[in-house]
């Protein structure tokens, strides 16, 4: 990417289901690996960049999964990065702290946000849209294993026709699972634009860095 990156501060929510690649369980460390260096390249860009892990569909508590990314990042790559965690296991982490975790960003580290917001009923997916909201993300991301958001689902339905953008109400209204209803009426309220797309495609990230229109935009 040439141009100067259009977001100056984004939150990526990475999805425990993408995260197995083809396993049935756990992470697959190509995923993982993969994805760690597009996060460095868009970081080294010049994009602040904060994560959130969802790791309900491999282990509870996402700070195991957390902290392998920073192993990634931090050891390998020569990136830092810092794992923050919203419940307190300082073995791994770092207590949740909305000043620190963005001076952590402002020095140009890569902050891991783990387990969720540290309270039961509530999915990473909110604990995605809070902490883009508590950090002033200009853009709160989801990867996924679908490149947006469809009519229905496009594994059982060959006529779901896949949106380009979509406004917060009509992803409530008509039911379309983007996110957890907390978490699109967070974005909302906050004027959160949220960008869903497939990140099993290598370079993505980046190009939406570049501006380019992939997946779904709601907001």
């Amino acid at each position: 990417m040439s141009a100067q990156p259009k977001y100056h501060r984004i939150l990526l929510k990475l999805s425990g289901e993408a995260l197995m690649g083809e396993a049935d369980y756990g992470i697959d460390p190509n995923v993982i690996g993969r994805l760690a260096e597009e996060i460095i390249e868009v970081r080294r860009a010049g994009v602040q960049v904060g994560v959130v892990i969802g790791g309900g569909n491999i282990f509870r508590g996402a700070g195991l999964a957390a902290a392998g990314m920073d192993r990634v990042t931090g050891d390998h790559m020569g990136m830092l990065a810092t794992v923050m965690s919203a419940i307190q296991i300082h073995d791994v982490a770092e207590d949740y702290i909305r000043r620190r975790a963005i001076r952590h960003i402002e020095k140009g580290r890569i902050v891991l946000f783990a387990a969720g917001t540290g309270n039961p009923f509530f999915t990473t997916d909110s604990a995605a849209a809070l902490r883009a909201v508590e950090v002033g993300a200009d853009l709160l991301l989801k990867a996924t294993k679908v490149d947006g958001v469809y009519s229905a689902d496009p594994a059982r339905d060959s006529h779901a026709t896949r949106y380009e953008r979509l406004s917060y109400e009509e992803v409530i209204q008509r039911n379309l699972q983007v996110m957890d209803t907390a978490a699109i009426a967070l974005c909302r309220d906050h004027g959160m634009p949220l960008r869903i797309y497939d990140m099993s495609v290598p370079g993505s990230l980046m190009r939406i860095m570049g501006g380019e229109s992939i997946g779904t935009l709601v907001g």
